[in-house]
């Protein structure tokens, strides 16, 4: 992959819709790797500017990463708060951090 390429996830919602993601970055905290998620949706009222939230597993040797919901509050609030310093280093401007969706 060049420089220029960015990375892609398909996530598949709730109510078994497609959701087409750039990847904004894979972080870790506290010896666990996460991922950031922007929506690509071009257009659609999906595309709001939400970023998801989700902590990658390793599936073993030549197997893609999964991707894990966040479910403790505690859990999240760290890794939103990581985040939040990666972006304020990025100097992407002014993301509502309370717009995250918890994965």
């Amino acid at each position: 992959m060049n420089e220029n390429e960015s990375l892609t996830v398909t996530l598949t919602l709730d109510n078994d819709e497609e959701l087409e993601c750039g990847v904004l970055t894979i972080f870790e905290t506290d010896g666990r790797q996460y991922i950031a998620l922007l929506p690509l949706a071009e257009g659609e009222e999906d595309a709001d500017g939400q970023i998801y939230l989700y902590r990658l597993t390793d599936n073993g040797e030549g197997e893609e990463p999964g991707l894990e919901n966040i479910l403790d509050d505690q859990e999240f609030e760290r890794v939103s708060e990581v985040f939040s310093e990666w972006m304020d280093e990025q100097d992407f401007g002014d993301i509502d951090l309370d717009e995250l969706e918890e994965g």
